[in-house]
Order: C-alpha cells, then sequence, then structure tokens
C-alpha cells in the first residue's frame, strides 16, 4: 500500500501580523488581515507576511479572506471610505488578496481560497461558541448568508483558474456545516440557477474544517462528532462530498483523540454506504503551548494551572508524531498539515523538517 501523501499548510496570519509586523487590529476592523488590502502600506505589510510562509515553503498557501463579508466592508470606515466601503469595490479588493498570494508563492504552490464561518463576521467572533443571532440559526438563513458572501468572488477575474481549493474554515455548528454543503452542491452543479454559484468556481475542490474549543469532544454547538461527519461527508445530503475534511483553531493536545473519532465516523458512514471514498484530512491546530484567546480582551492567556513548562514536547513535534500515527494507520486520502492562531512562519518550517 502507497504511504499517505503529507502536504504542508501555512500558519496564523492575523497573528503573525500582530506579533512579526506589530498590526494592531481592532474593533474597527472587522475585515481583520482582509483590512490591509484597503491601502498601499497594507498590502505591502501583507505581502511580506504572507512571503514569510510561502518561503518555508509550504505546499498550500491562503488567502487573507478570511473575514471577508458583506457586513464586514460595509462597517469597514476609512478616510478613503467614511461611510464604508463601496459594494462595486469590493471584487477589486478579493481581487488583490488572491494577486498577493500569487505574487509571493513558489511556482508549485497552490492557493485555497480561505472562508470563514458566519462567526468570524460577528463583533465579537463567535467561532469558539457558536452563539450566533436569530438571523442566522438555521441551514436555510446560514445558506442565504454564506451564498451572499460567495456572490462577492463573481466578479473576481479568472478566479477559477487562480484558485485550487475552496476553504470553508473553523466551523462551528452542524446547521452551518449543511449550509456550506448544499452551497457547495449549486456552486458544482453544471447548470445552477443560483446567482451566487460562479461558472469559475464550478469543479474546485473544497474542504470544510471545524472547531473544538475547551477540551470538548464536540462541536461548539453541542453536536457529537459523529454528527458533525454524517454531516460533513454523507452521500444523503450531497452526491459532492468535500475533498477534506479537518480540524483547525483547536488546542494540540485535543489532536489525536479528535482523529481518531474523526476516523471511527469516516467508517461507520463507509459501514452505512454513505461514503463514496475517504477524503483528505486537514489539522492545522492553533500554535499554542496551552494558551486560549479571550475575544473580551482580545488577548492570549495561560488558563489558571497551566504553564508551558509543563508540555511535554515542542508543538512541532507533537504534530508531527500525530501526522505520523495517522500515516501509518493508511486510511486518509492525503494528510495537510499547518497551523492555525500563534503557528510563525518558523513554527512551520521546524514541522516541515
Amino acid at each position: 500500500m502507497a504511504e499517505t501523501p503529507v502536504l504542508f499548510l501555512d500558519g496564523g496570519l492575523g497573528t503573525t501580523l500582530e506579533d512579526r509586523y506589530k498590526v494592531s487590529f481592532t474593533e474597527a476592523m472587522p475585515l481583520w488581515s482582509s483590512h490591509l488590502l484597503l491601502s498601499d502600506h497594507g498590502r505591502e505589510t501583507l505581502s511580506s507576511c504572507q512571503r514569510d510562509f510561502a518561503d518555508v515553503p509550504v505546499d498550500i498557501l491562503l488567502t487573507a479572506t478570511y473575514q471577508v463579508s458583506r457586513e464586514g466592508f460595509e462597517r469597514t470606515q476609512t478616510d478613503a471610505y467614511p461611510l464604508g466601503v463601496d459594494a462595486a469595490d469590493i471584487p477589486g479588493y478579493l481581487d488583490v488578496a488572491v494577486a498577493t498570494v500569487e505574487q509571493v508563492k513558489q511556482p508549485k504552490t497552490k492557493i485555497a481560497l480561505s472562508l470563514g464561518p458566519y462567526g468570524a463576521a460577528m463583533t465579537p467572533s463567535q467561532e469558539y461558541t457558536a452563539q450566533y443571532d436569530d438571523d442566522h440559526n438555521s441551514i436555510d438563513k446560514l445558506h442565504k448568508w454564506h451564498a451572499d458572501r460567495m456572490s462577492l468572488f463573481t466578479s473576481v477575474p479568472r478566479l477559477g483558474s487562480r484558485i485550487d481549493f475552496i476553504a470553508f474554515e473553523t466551523v462551528p455548528r452542524l446547521d452551518e456545516i449543511l449550509a456550506i454543503r448544499r452551497l457547495t452542491t449549486t456552486l458544482l452543479m453544471s447548470q445552477s440557477a443560483d446567482a451566487a454559484a460562479p461558472d469559475a468556481l464550478k469543479r474546485i475542490p473544497y474542504w470544510i474544517s471545524c472547531v473544538y474549543p475547551g477540551g470538548a469532544r464536540a462541536l461548539p454547538d453541542g453536536s457529537s462528532i459523529s454528527q458533525a461527519i454524517r454531516g460533513l461527508l454523507s452521500l444523503e445530503y450531497s452526491k459532492d462530498p468535500p475533498w477534506g475534511i479537518g480540524i483547525n483553531c483547536t488546542k494540540i493536545a485535543e489532536l489525536p483523540n479528535l482523529v481518531r473519532e474523526y476516523e471511527m465516523g469516516v467508517r461507520l458512514l463507509e459501514e452505512d454506504n454513505q461514503l463514496r471514498s475517504w477524503p483528505s484530512l486537514l489539522l492545522y491546530p492553533d500554535g499554542t503551548n496551552g494558551e486560549v484567546y479571550d475575544t473580551t480582551t482580545k488577548t492570549w492567556r495561560m488558563p489558571i494551572g497551566l504553564t508551558e513548562t509543563s508540555q511535554e514536547s515542542s508543538w512541532e513535534q507533537q504534530l508531527a508524531d500525530i501526522v505520523i500515527q495517522a500515516r501509518n494507520r493508511g486510511c486518509w486520502r492525503s494528510i495537510i498539515v499547518g497551523g492555525c492562531c500563534k503557528a510563525t512562519p518558523m513554527d512551520i518550517s521546524r514541522l516541515r523538517a
């Protein structure tokens, strides 16, 4: 049996911009890293930061579009846009986000269009809590929001030939998983009546990555891992399952058990004839040694009773061991590994080594 391929993803863009480039994100910057697309200086900083990851090198580089949303642009006020960014100008900035990665990547590096959940567009963000407002608390409502957000990309020139993957990241709710599955069905259909399904994005592989904060063995909305896996992959929801499923923005100590439970969930689908083939596995945990992010104070802090010195081995060694064990079990199509919040270019370089 051939050995499972391992590919490398980048790390925490926003936190690297903060820690290495001294970018200060505030409530006035709801687009987070995408805010840098709005100015010449910001674009230069963003390009430099993404080049740091590209030079590792990585096999897949994510675009700075995770927090993009229509309402995020509307709430962004600058000297050029005192009343919010004009809707007509949004595609131009998204074009710059893709072009930035194109300019800094290595020749063989693939590009993934980064798309966060609805919770990433909320203020404060709610990826970890899954506490969405009443206008976004069902499959239908979340499908509408995701379709509208995807429509922002329809005018980006030649987008379908410039990106290799679409990455739906940090998804905290089962109904949002199912909303994304519905959206990707319309995107992948050869003929679609959905105005938000651009021809340019048909047949592009996509992945959905979920978050498991606080040591929970469930999604933040309370859905079990087996429910999440069924939502992610079952053919009962769509005949076009994702190319990959994953775990991101989660503490590295949680990964060994989570990966095992992912594998058990996929095997159950296989036994139930609800699986066409095993997907790829994506693992990009937080690059911390136990610190957690406080969305109120916007700072990283060590939980009471835990110290950095209590960790038995380095972040990259822990993650490498997890990947090697999963690869040795030989069930995944491929394994894509990188980092999320606080994972630096040096962390990814050491991981690759």
